[in-house]
């Protein structure tokens, strides 16, 4: 593969690589062993910084994980718990609330250790399979701990590990580790009732995927309450692929809508009788309940109360009583707000001075590190710049120092930094230009880095200067690598920017195929995600569909415009109020660009993408009908109205509103402008962008007399995941572009 970067439209320099004849094919990019190379997840350095573990594919069956280990003193690699050995032989069945939550942590067609946890003294470890709880010893045998025909779920160690704490049936319970004895911890749970459960739209939409919250010193939990008697019950009918249909009712708060109400409990651990209920501020229930966060000291909680409107975060503190704080400010301590939306973060660390370290977007617009004291009052701000913070990893007290991630030297990389924790000059830590997603541990951090050229790999490096101290998975692309075979001159990938209408920087990757002969011109395919919260162009490996395509003869852009994510909230928020406006727009304004390339054919020039990206499509496509002539659309929304409250109410408010916000929102009203030829493709069990959508859509194109090509897939939810279903989609995307603009 070559690999071209552009610095703004001009300048570039090629990376050479050696000619392979062989042909990478469809089949190859989607089958195991995964043509990236093995790839892990999950990774954690235990408590005592002795190992270093991860979730890794099996070589023959890349979506069964299994947990492995790197060994720091001997530098070793081993697998530690092999998945085979649980399961028996059996194939894993999980129960319906098991695949949802998978679905929304997209984790989805995954099976085998999904997930794990170290004990406090580093050893045991804990994880689920199969809907039960398992414990092992480090250097012992796995022990099934509980073995129930209900499923256990959201599983953790108590911050001492000496409890296990789970859900089943709707009610929390914890596992006393030393006794075994088992305690039911919260009661009242019916059909609409749930103890210490996230509810659908918190897990879909706000990154929150747990509804229990352990103190520091194991004497209390926190746990949400939630009743979802008054949200629509939407019935889902799920077509599977030995032809039957089952019919599932699913509580569905579409835009518009009832959401659940809540409130929280707070429990003993020790005298589950005493159960006390913290007020919430306010008589809205319609608020959301965003985040909770203990104090290190376990004397008191912070909730996050985020209104539906979602212009306005409330940080409330209750003391561990659960009775308020005064604050001399009212009830809600701090109240975080702006006029375009939160974005919320997960970030909250409370440090031995008292004060709160937390990241949110200031005056700005873009997200930066503050501190707060433990009355909810703002005391400063650490980090400045036009640029944005992602993450705190790690705070050294002891040294004065603060680890973040961010994008301070450019929105396509992704670096980790370090800042005095008094404040000062920031440095850059990790050297390669590319994207570093890291975990940070005591002198060290595990670095899980990929580039244009580079696989991903995995690497411990030094937290003083960045260097690195051993390879957990170099990922190597020589010729014994998955990918070694097709690393040839097919294609070439270039990075660069145009300029929006307001004189934005537009970032762009860019697919062609390499050795292009002379005079020829490509047809061209948009590939957008296009939404918010969605950032595509990164400097980062990337084999996939954009580079079949490619190699059979098409030049793809990937353009991520006005409304996508890391670029501050000025930028993203250019489509509040307007979904389907500037980010059109921008992609017309790539189309143009590419037609300044000679060796483009601009009169062939199509788009594909996926759920907002199948949205983009039928958007640009009813909009600037002149512009593309053939696109494909993978379970787009159609009517954000049929869309849940969350997601969409933040972008788009309320349907209630005054204007037409919705109806200039929804493609329906640009039918008459569609005149090319559209592949539309929809998962028939899908839970996410319910089949409604595309159902919706084809009776309008058939009404309106227009055609359209149609493909669905039964039994398959929003990832359409699987190895043969995702050979056969993309072999049915390349012959329709095949046959559209060639």
């Amino acid at each position: 593969m070559k690999t071209v970067l552009v610095a703004s439209l001009l300048a570039a320099s090629v990376i050479a690589v050696p000619t392979v004849a062989e042909e990478f094919t469809i089949e190859r990019m989607v089958a195991s062993p995964s043509i990236n190379g093995p790839t892990v997840r999950g990774l954690k350095v235990s408590p005592d910084g002795k190992r270093i573990t991860f979730l890794r594919g099996k070589e023959n069956k890349r979506t069964q994980l299994d947990l492995w280990q790197f060994d720091v003193a001997t530098g070793q690699s081993s697998m530690l718990i092999d998945s085979n050995d649980l399961l028996a032989g059996t194939e894993e069945v999980l129960s319906e609330e098991e695949k949802a939550r998978r679905e929304r942590r997209r984790i989805g067609g995954q099976t085998g250790i999904v997930s794990y946890f170290w004990s406090k003294d580093s050893k045991t470890l804990l994880f689920p399979i199969g809907g039960d709880i398992y414990v092992m010893p480090l250097g012992g045998k796995a022990k099934q701990l509980t073995d129930t025909p209900q499923f256990e779920t959201d599983i953790k160690f108590s911050p001492k590990s000496s409890f296990v704490s789970f859900i089943r049936d709707r009610e929390l319970y914890v596992v006393n580790v030393s006794s075994g004895t088992e305690t039911k911890l919260t009661s009242g749970s019916t059909k609409t009732i749930a103890n210490g459960m996230a509810e659908f739209v918190a897990q879909e939409e706000l990154g929150r995927f747990t509804g229990y919250w352990w103190s520091p010193d194991e004497s209390k939990i926190v746990f949400e309450q939630f009743d979802e008697s008054a949200v629509t019950v939407k019935d889902r009918y799920e077509v599977q692929s030995d032809g039957s249909t089952t019919t599932l009712e699913q509580r569905y708060p579409g835009a518009g809508s009832t959401n659940v109400s809540w409130k929280l409990g707070l429990v003993t651990v020790l005298d589950p009788s005493d159960v006390t209920w913290p007020t919430i501020p306010g008589d809205n229930r319609d608020d959301y309940l965003a985040r909770v966060n203990w104090s290190a000291d376990s004397q008191y909680f912070v909730f996050q109360q985020l209104s539906r409107d979602q212009l306005t975060n409330d940080y409330v503190i209750r003391d561990r009583s659960g009775a308020p704080i005064s604050t001399g400010r009212g009830d809600a301590g701090f109240r975080d707000t702006n006029d375009i939306w939160i974005n919320l973060t997960k970030d909250f660390r409370t440090l031995k001075d008292g004060r709160i370290m937390l990241t949110r977007e200031g005056t700005d617009g873009f997200r930066h590190i503050h501190f707060m004291d433990a009355t909810g009052k703002m005391t400063g701000q650490l980090t400045t710049g036009d640029w944005v913070v992602s993450a705190i990893k790690r705070v050294d007290e002891k040294a004065g120092m603060v680890y973040f991630s961010g994008f301070k030297d450019s929105p396509t990389e992704h670096h980790l930094y370090s800042i005095p924790l008094a404040g000062g000059a920031i440095k850059r830590i990790t050297r390669e230009t590319g994207w570093h997603t890291v975990t940070v541990g005591d002198g060290m951090f595990v670095d899980n880095f990929s580039s244009p050229t580079q696989p991903p790999q995995v690497m411990v490096r030094s937290l003083q200067d960045g260097s690195t101290q051993a390879a957990i998975l170099e990922n190597k692309l020589d010729a014994n690598h998955p990918y070694g075979a097709f690393v040839d001159s097919d294609v070439e990938t270039t990075f660069g920017t145009i300029k929006a209408e307001d004189g934005s920087d537009l970032y762009y990757r860019m697919y062609a195929p390499a050795n292009r002969t002379a005079g020829k011109r490509y047809p061209a395919i948009m590939a957008p995600y296009g939404g918010p919260h969605g950032q595509s162009v990164r400097q980062s490996w990337s084999v996939g569909f954009n580079n079949i395509l490619a190699r059979n003869g098409f030049v793809v852009m990937v353009l991520d415009n006005r409304g996508t994510w890391n670029r501050g909230l000025k930028f993203e928020g250019q489509i509040k109020d307007a979904m389907g406006t500037v980010e059109v727009t921008d992609q017309v304004s790539g189309t143009e660009y590419l037609k300044t390339l000679d060796y483009i054919d601009g009169d062939n020039i199509g788009m594909w993408g996926w759920s907002y990206g199948g949205y983009m499509v039928l958007m640009n496509m009813f909009k600037e009908g002149d512009v593309f002539k053939a696109g494909m659309s993978v379970a787009p929304v159609t009517d954000w109205r049929l869309y849940d409250t969350a997601y969409t109410e933040r972008y788009l408010s309320h349907p209630d509103t005054e204007g037409d916000v919705y109806e200039n929102s929804s493609v329906f009203k640009y039918v008459d402008g569609f005149k090319g030829d559209l592949l539309l493709i929809h998962g028939m069990a899908d839970d996410n962008v319910f089949f409604d959508n595309s159902v919706k859509l084809m009776a309008t194109l058939q009404n309106a007399g227009k055609p359209f090509e149609l493909m669905t897939y039964p039994g398959k939810k929003h990832g359409i995941r699987g190895e043969a279903t995702r050979a056969h989609l993309w072999n049915l995307a390349l012959d329709f572009f095949n046959r559209k603009l060639k």
